[in-house]
C-alpha cells in the first residue's frame, strides 16, 4: 500500500506549474543576452572595446609611470 502511494506521488504529473512556464517571451537575435545592445545612446562596441582597451593600456601606463618615477625617460 505504502509503494502504491509512493509510485502514484512519483508519477503525477503537476500542471500546476505550466501555467507560469507558458509566458511568451521575446525571440530573435540580441533578446537571450542582459544588456541592451540596440537603441543605445552609446554604442555598445565603444563600451566593449573601451574597457578592455583601458584594461590593455593599464600595464603600460603603470611601467611608464615607474620609469619616469626613476628618471629612466
Amino acid at each position: 500500500m505504502l509503494r502504491q502511494q509512493l509510485v502514484r506521488l512519483s508519477t503525477r504529473r503537476g500542471f500546476s506549474s505550466t501555467i507560469r512556464q507558458q509566458a511568451h517571451f521575446e525571440e530573435g537575435v540580441y533578446s537571450n543576452i542582459p544588456v541592451k545592445v540596440k537603441n543605445r545612446r552609446i554604442p555598445y562596441g565603444w563600451v566593449h572595446f573601451g574597457f578592455f582597451g583601458a584594461g590593455f593600456a593599464f600595464p603600460f601606463f603603470a611601467c611608464f609611470v615607474q620609469q619616469k618615477k626613476q628618471g629612466l625617460i
